[in-house]
């Protein structure tokens, strides 16, 4: 599937899309760029669920003009790669160790044969995830983690109790590829600007919306009862105190203040217990902080640029100095 844009958004300049195979045969779509200068190292953009990569076209301008080449995947079930279920508005996976598969193709197909080192990650929500999951097995491909409003726990839903026995004994029973009770598979993108969750940026958002009017099969809506039970069963690993201690590769968490789907307290709790990491929390900001408004983004990449060696901003920062 091409890279799909809009008249007022168009991808960056020269990029190339390709398909890779994850080891399980399952089809996935990717796209690289690469800078006008000598590339600084490469930058992953990996997104949270339900995204595609044409929703980072602005950030991946943003990473070649700082001198990164960049390097972006749909995660299967989403966007233009393949979908497990018959009703491709689901979004579906049977165990997060599945998106694992996704990232060791991204890495070999894409990263090794393409993508000059050092290497980056820049994920949100589920798939910083599943980068902290790869990164705790020591499968994480990265010199270096930038997490945005990363799923440690959710707002709406907890994992413990009730809910994590509910979820998981309906998935036991059959039922992971149904829609959650009261998910119908419902556009958030389509829905009125004023009171989502995601941004505050009204043009932002009105692009986004665009992007999903002018391709509605890039977009998968509702969650089901099976990914469900996939991420609680995540986040409880989440929780035991060694887990953030058994990671040693160096990790910035970015969270969002004003987050009504991933929680932030979680997310500040999880990281005083890295070894080698850090979190900010700007606050105000909403879930997508990489869509958010120009003050708070400014935020995040003055932290971006602190952080990631090798950045064209910081070494310019440095310079004047």
């Amino acid at each position: 599937m091409a890279l799909i844009s809009t008249p007022d958004y168009p991808p960056p300049p020269l990029g190339t899309e390709a398909d890779i195979r994850a080891p399980d045969g399952v089809r996935l779509r990717t796209a690289r760029w690469a800078p006008v200068s000598t590339p600084r190292g490469t930058v992953a953009v990996l997104g949270g669920r339900g995204e595609f990569i044409e929703k980072y076209f602005e950030v991946a301008g943003e990473l070649l003009s700082r001198g990164f080449a960049v390097a972006a995947m749909d995660w299967r079930g989403q966007g233009g790669s393949d979908r497990p279920l018959r009703d491709s508005r689901k979004g579906h996976v049977d165990d997060f160790s599945h998106f694992e598969r996704d990232l060791a193709a991204f890495a070999l197909s894409l990263l090794e044969a393409n993508c000059p080192r050092p290497w980056f990650g820049l994920c949100h929500s589920m798939g910083a995830a599943v980068l902290l999951g790869a990164a705790q097995g020591g499968r994480c491909p990265f010199d270096r983690l930038v997490l945005t409003s990363p799923l440690i726990a959710a707002t709406r839903v907890s994992h413990r109790g009730a809910a994590g026995f509910l979820v998981g004994a309906l998935d036991t029973l059959g039922l992971g590829g149904a829609f959650i009770p009261g998910d119908s598979g419902s556009q958030a993108w389509f829905r009125p600007f004023e009171g989502n969750v995601w941004t505050s940026d009204a043009d932002r958002f009105a692009r986004t919306a665009k992007l999903v009017s002018a391709a509605p099969d890039l977009f998968s809506s509702g969650l089901t009862i099976g990914w469900l039970h996939a991420a609680f069963r995540l986040m409880r690993r989440f929780d035991e105190p060694n887990f953030p201690r058994s990671l040693t590769t160096p990790i910035l968490i970015v969270a969002a203040g004003a987050d009504q789907v991933t929680d932030t307290a979680a997310a500040e709790r999880f990281a005083s217990r890295l070894r080698a990491g850090r979190v900010i929390v700007i606050e105000g900001a909403k879930h997508e902080i990489l869509i958010e408004r120009d003050v708070f983004r400014r935020q995040f990449w003055a932290a971006f640029d602190q952080f990631v060696p090798g950045s064209k901003a910081s070494a310019d920062l440095r310079s004047a100095a």
